[in-house]
């Protein structure tokens, strides 16, 4: 029996479609267009990278922190683009024998991720041509995708509806109105913006749909593997802080003292926990969806596991080491 499209969730998913099709772009036509990033310019804004929290650094050299920074922005967009598609084809198949719209939406939005996966490949070969090397992404994809997808459906939804509302956060608040950025480097966020909107819906829907579903015990066990996704996602920060600060300092003209270099690595994991970790934790539509679904004690559990991670916000300074 076919949906009818009268029906409100299957108008929802047409609407997607809809605006899929209208926003449809290429990675070389309308991303790249012949063009180089700028290294003379800012990429990450210092919303996201919280270089003006490093005043010692140069201009110069918050600029480069943002480029790396940068980088390492799309790349993890990258990582966790490969466990999302592969969870939305794999949810895709629940309507194969019902709503046929529904699942259209989905191998759209699943299209669409590989196409952004191949974005974020491209982006980085680009700027490994252009920056000095040495660079490491640390996190691998499919490694990554293996451990998420070992998680209740619950806990990869939601977590996948985290990231995707961030991104729409991101670009609103910090990447949109300013005019110091990479045009390039804008450019290719404000493409995968207008695909990733669509894509938050249908994550809002599919992980309400899965919610309908679950037994109290289930949703239970999901909320303890959503907090184990979440530990997960801030090992692989920690260890890219790591690399990234290492690849920096490598390419400064005078060498920081150890103290110096410890500030910049803890200003660093400090903005990639803001940037894939709080900024979605704190973004209202998250916390409304959330709340909705999870009894007291279990939204007790999560802002417990949360908690260490608090400081990561850029009105909220970074913890000071203790004395000796």
């Amino acid at each position: 029996m076919h949906a009818s499209l009268s029906s409100p969730t299957t108008a929802r998913y047409a609407k997607v479609i809809e605006v899929s099709r209208r926003v449809r772009w290429e990675i070389e036509r309308d991303v790249v267009r012949g063009r180089r990033f700028e290294l003379d310019r800012t990429h990450l804004p210092a919303g996201l990278s919280l270089v003006d929290e490093l005043a010692f650094l140069t201009p110069a050299e918050r600029r480069r922190m943002s480029q790396v920074q940068g980088r390492t922005y799309a790349n993890l967009f990258g990582v966790v683009e490969r466990f999302i598609g592969a969870k939305m084809l794999d949810v895709s198949r629940s309507h194969a024998l019902g709503d046929q719209v529904g699942v259209e939406a989905l191998v759209r939005f699943t299209e669409e991720e590989l196409k952004h996966q191949a974005l974020f490949r491209r982006i980085d070969a680009m700027l490994a041509e252009q920056m000095a090397p040495g660079y490491v992404c640390v996190a691998e994809a499919n490694a990554i995708a293996e451990v998420v997808l070992s998680k209740r459906t619950w806990a990869v939804l939601a977590l996948t509806c985290h990231i995707e509302l961030f991104t729409q956060a991101h670009y609103r608040a910090s990447i949109a109105e300013d005019a110091t950025l990479s045009s390039l480097w804008k450019d290719v966020f404000l493409f995968h913006w207008r695909e990733e909107s669509q894509h938050a819906i249908l994550d809002e829907m599919e992980w309400q749909r899965e919610d309908g579903r679950l037994p109290a015990e289930e949703r239970d066990a999901a909320v303890d593997d959503l907090i184990a996704l979440v530990g997960a996602i801030d090992g692989v920060l920690q260890e890219q802080a790591r690399a990234d600060t290492g690849y920096f300092v490598a390419q400064l003209a005078n060498v920081p003292s150890a103290a110096r270099i410890q500030q910049i690595r803890d200003t660093v994991l400090k903005a990639y926990r803001w940037q894939y970790i709080v900024s979605g934790v704190v973004e209202p539509r998250f916390q409304t969806l959330l709340s909705s679904m999870v009894t007291a004690e279990q939204m007790a559990r999560i802002q417990a596991a949360l908690a260490p991670l608090a400081y990561a916000h850029p009105a909220t300074p970074a913890p000071q080491p203790m004395a000796a």
